[in-house]
């Protein structure tokens, strides 16, 4: 069988992922620089699935490594993760974005080519539908302006796959296009670790319930939703991860795809004070909060219709947001500090 290279394959998805790909009895190479990742959550998927991936310390920016892998491994797929993600980060950092999520899908592309690897699925956003969209989010709208550079990075790699595919008849590639993935691995082995204040809403709920952090900031409650806070479509990181892999699957039974996109989400939206409440009902736990000026970047609301995910890879969200706090809650339990005790 040959390999899958999942670029970024340490970090959140990407680790759930390789998970679900070794549980799949896939091969598989992860190619990881460990900026924004630990080695000790590919130890824990070893410990989770009895399995062991090989795995490659290098950037997605270095075409010599990529060569390399394409030389030494009979790779028929890749999974690409590879890059930054903070919204935050991206606007205060453009040219970082620019180079990680751009310039290294750009190697990879010519990598691929030049050893005729020609399944390719990207790890994209829900953003490249841009500010202007109407909710829902479907596949066949015009992609739009995203909201920030990282949003932007998404978008500009999109085109450049669609114009590599086009140029290249064999190469083939799926934009899976998706939202907010929560919730952790239900062994609480692998989950989502921020390095510094997280980011993202759930992880920062999480470390206010342990005292890490004194309070959650909200950012905005003048949003012309019906509780003022933005609303987004949550959707647990396994099933996003069994998203790729039905991706996968389907990107290899097939020789004519070109380039196809789907949403991955729940076609739900929650407000971050439902989220709040619904993290105190489900564990008990009251979470103080106060509300501090809107974020740059941040649409009010926006989810997905997902029925072409379910029609043409037979792909569904199966957790619920309960499944998603639990599993989250007793990640951060196991691992108050991440993985850096370990590290």
């Amino acid at each position: 069988m040959p390999f899958v290279l999942v670029t970024g394959g340490a970090g959140y998805i990407g680790s759930h992922t390789v998970t679900q790909l070794l549980n799949d009895n896939y091969k598989v190479i992860v190619l990881d620089n460990f900026t924004n990742s630990s080695e000790t959550s590919l130890k824990r998927v070893v410990d989770i699935t009895n399995k062991q991936p090989i795995i490659i310390k290098g950037d997605v920016t270095d075409i010599n490594i990529l060569n390399s892998i394409f030389k030494n491994y009979n790779v028929d797929s890749v999974v690409h993760f590879a890059g930054l993600k903070s919204v935050k980060e991206s606007s205060v950092s453009p040219n970082l974005y620019y180079k990680n999520n751009i310039y290294g899908s750009v190697c990879l592309l010519e990598s691929m080519v030049n050893f005729s690897i020609n399944n390719l699925i990207f790890s994209s956003s829900a953003t490249v539908y841009g500010e202007e969209a109407n909710i829902p989010y479907i596949e066949t709208m015009k992609l739009g302006t995203p909201s920030s550079p990282y949003g932007f990075s998404k978008l500009v790699v999109e085109k450049i796959i669609s114009d590599t595919v086009e140029a290249n008849d064999n190469l083939q590639a799926i934009n899976l296009r998706y939202f907010n993935p929560i919730g952790a691995h239900k062994s609480g082995k692998i989950g989502e670790d921020p390095s510094g204040t997280p980011n993202n809403l759930l992880p920062y709920i999480s470390q206010v319930a342990i005292k890490k952090i004194k309070r959650l900031n909200i950012y905005g409650n003048d949003y012309p939703t019906h509780d003022g806070t933005c609303r987004r479509d949550y959707l647990h990181v396994m099933d996003l991860a069994d998203g790729h892999i039905a991706a996968l699957k389907f990107i290899q039974s097939k020789k004519d795809v070109g380039v196809e996109a789907f949403n991955l989400g729940t076609g739900n939206a929650y407000s971050v004070l439902e989220i709040v409440n619904k993290f105190k009902s489900v564990t008990g736990i009251d979470i103080p909060f106060k509300f501090s000026a809107r974020r740059d970047g941040d649409l009010s609301e926006f989810w997905a219709d997902s029925k072409k995910a379910k029609e043409v890879l037979g792909w569904s969200c199966k957790r619920s947001l309960d499944e998603m706090i639990e599993d989250t809650w007793r990640w951060q339990l196991k691992n108050p500090n991440g993985f850096k005790k370990n590290d």
